[in-house]
């Protein structure tokens, strides 16, 4: 063969090869991308649809092995409603809990997903212990975390009642976020980190910048 003839062969490979090579990368992908991740317990086990768990504040040094800092319901200016808070109870690991996705088809629960949190637990309150963010308050304009939630029903009725759990730190480390996506319109959010609000030696949840970082531990009974 020429060299003549070779250059033209050469060439008409390279265009040959380009031609592949734009008609692969244009091609969809059939591998769908997953970007949701499981919330983990501290033994390092999905968080379960209907299964109790305590929530844990992680002290300073980093533990929340139990006992020191649970969350528990407590009454504040009124016999009723019950405002959740943080309480250091040595022989606890506060109230159980339970987490419901707004999706029923979930079998875990998932960070950024809506979700109510559920205190297992009675009051003398004829309420739900589910939790909600209330309105202002009138003395300290400060917005707590409360009992008497609506579970379920997403929309701009019970936009309150929707919490997400966010990673924080590690990937046994988390923060509880209010900023709900249930109501598509007609709705003014404003968004917050749960975190702790110091008030005369007690310790009650609301929104604040500052989040109050949590583990989950699975209750065994």
């Amino acid at each position: 063969m020429s060299t003549t003839n070779y250059l033209k062969l050469l060439h008409i490979l390279q265009i040959l090869f380009s031609l592949s090579y734009l008609t692969t990368s244009q091609q969809p992908s059939t591998t769908p991308i997953t970007t949701t991740t499981s919330v983990l317990d501290i033994g390092g086990h999905e968080l379960q649809i209907g299964l109790k768990y305590t929530i844990l504040p992680i002290n300073q040094n980093g533990s929340s092995s139990g006992g020191v800092g649970v969350l528990a319901l407590e009454a504040k200016n009124r016999p009723c409603p019950f405002y959740v808070i943080q309480k250091n109870i040595e022989s606890s690991n506060g109230l159980p809990t339970r987490f419901i996705p707004i999706d029923n088809n979930q079998q875990v629960i998932n960070l950024s997903t809506d979700l109510n949190i559920v205190f297992v637990a009675s009051t003398i309150c004829v309420q739900s212990t589910a939790w909600k963010v209330g309105g202002a308050d009138e003395r300290t304009g400060r917005r707590y975390v409360m009992s008497g939630g609506t579970i379920g029903r997403p929309g701009i009725e019970t936009i309150s009642n929707w919490f997400k759990i966010e990673r924080y730190g590690n990937n046994e480390s988390y923060k509880i976020v209010f900023c709900p996506r249930v109501c598509s319109s007609n709705c003014k959010i404003v968004c917050g980190n749960v975190g702790v609000f110091n008030e005369n030696g007690k310790k009650w949840l609301g929104l604040i910048d500052e989040p109050l970082v949590v583990r989950f531990k699975k209750v065994l009974n």
